[in-house]
């Protein structure tokens, strides 16, 4: 399984990266409806393509905390 962050949308595809800074682009007709900027995306061996909502909101709760404790110095 591989875990992807949704990076942007470049005409019909979503460029991804991974946790090594690779970039991935993924058709619009691949990817899972509703799928959005920021979100963790889950690709299953099967080629299965999940928003994994649990480590999206994780994801943006601590890039919440450091934007804070930037604005805050």
């Amino acid at each position: 399984m591989r875990e992807l962050i949704i990076d942007r949308m470049e005409g019909n595809f979503y460029i991804c990266e991974d946790e090594e800074k690779k970039m991935f682009a993924i058709d619009k007709s691949e990817m899972v409806k509703g799928a959005k900027e920021g979100d963790v995306i889950t690709i299953t061996d099967d080629g299965i393509i999940e928003v994994d909502e649990e480590k999206t909101m994780a994801r943006k709760k601590k890039i919440g905390k450091l934007q804070s404790s930037v604005f805050e110095s």
